[in-house]
């Protein structure tokens, strides 16, 4: 590869430096598990290439000491491979994992958030401040927080914890497949700036990962929250082994609650943005193959007598849930609002998930218990 137009110049201290500072973008990705990691692979691979970014992208790691005695940042550093949650890939020389938060994001103007989203806000207060005025934000985090006002997207809460704009990219995207450079497809969604979103797009996009940018923050956001709860479903019927007519049927009533929880709670949501990748495209690739849908399916085969928390610990490598967690927060807005016989499917999934019904209730229908039918229900309001 020719080398950067950033490494044929020796920069100068003071105002020159500054100037290069100015004119390029630097980027840091705060969060390094599966995705985070993928998502660091992909911008490293254009930040070499692109005249308007510096080469190094900053990689925030959550501090890990192997079984070996070795600190997880050292070893990716020393290796170029997240040996921990995605091994035998190669990052990029360009990729440098840093283990201070604050030190991570100091100098960035484009910040990539991609954590699991029960830390988000923890996260957010730790680094107020301590960056760029003039930083953008992106979020590849799948989930939200519910607060008693109601509930807020994750991009909100950055935008409103730490005063930056902020787009979403979520998609079709199972991050093992990416990483070995597999074709894929990947959404932004953004407000306003469309010039932003391009920005954005271009940083993540390569021959084998397409993306392009719709105007629809929450429309996209949700999308890529939802589909994980839809998963799971997706998992019990597998793990009960009910077939594929069966799963298809889940797919399309979970499609059908997720338009119309995302309209209900946001008007600007457009129908279109349901068929970008963002939307039936990660939803059929989460329900072959995420890890809620895996781990779903084990919980239905062991009746439900195992926790989440449990199989997770032991399946996932550290990798966390949000399927069930995320069913819990759209189970607290569909019972605080009066929408629970709205939304069966959702219902009974967070239902199934702690314990009060069982696998099987996925399918199940009673005439008496009407709001766990996925046959019965308002199906008008769609």
């Amino acid at each position: 590869m020719p080398p950067s137009l950033e490494s044929q110049q020796v920069p100068l201290q003071g105002e020159e430096d500054q100037s290069q500072s100015q004119i390029k973008s630097r980027v840091t990705v705060v969060g390094s598990g599966n995705w985070g990691s993928v998502a660091a692979k992909l911008i490293a691979s254009n930040t070499l290439k692109l005249p308007s970014f510096h080469d190094e992208v900053r990689m925030w790691v959550f501090e890990e000491t192997l079984p070996s005695g070795e600190k997880l940042t050292e070893v990716i550093n020393k290796t170029n491979v997240n040996v921990k949650y995605l091994p035998g890939i190669k990052l990029g020389e360009n990729v440098v994992a840093d283990p201070d938060l604050e030190h991570a994001v100091r100098d960035a103007t484009m910040l990539v958030f991609v954590t699991p989203h029960q830390f988000m806000e923890g996260i957010c207060k730790r680094i107020v401040g301590k960056f760029r005025e003039d930083a953008e934000a992106i979020s590849l985090i799948k989930g939200m927080e519910v607060k008693m006002e109601g509930p807020c997207m994750i991009s909100t809460l950055i935008s409103e914890k730490l005063g930056i704009n902020c787009c979403v990219l979520m998609g079709a995207n199972i991050a093992n497949e990416i990483a070995v450079e597999k074709f894929s497809e990947a959404t932004v969604g953004y407000r306003e700036n469309k010039d932003i979103a391009e920005k954005w797009a271009r940083l993540f996009s390569t021959p084998y990962f397409m993306v392009t940018a719709v105007q629809d923050v929450e429309g996209v956001e949700l999308c890529g929250t939802l589909k994980n709860v839809v998963a799971l479903a997706a998992g019990f019927v597998d793990g009960l082994d009910m077939g594929n007519n069966t799963k298809a049927a889940i797919m399309r009533i979970g499609l059908r609650e997720m338009k119309a929880f995302s309209k209900l709670l946001f008007s600007s949501v457009k129908d279109s943005t349901f068929f970008e990748s963002c939307g039936v495209a990660d939803l059929i690739t989460t329900c072959l193959g995420g890890r809620n849908r895996k781990c779903a399916e084990a919980f239905a085969r062991n009746g439900g007598k195992r926790s989440f928390d449990e199989l997770e610990a032991e399946m996932l490598q550290g990798q966390k849930l949000q399927g069930v967690s995320t069913a819990r927060e759209v189970y607290e807005v569909l019972s605080h609002r009066g929408w629970l016989e709205l939304f069966p499917l959702f219902s009974t999934v967070h239902e199934i998930c702690i314990g009060n019904l069982p696998p099987t209730a996925i399918v199940e229908y009673s005439e008496h218990t009407p709001k766990f039918s996925l046959v019965g229900g308002s199906t008008q309001f769609y």
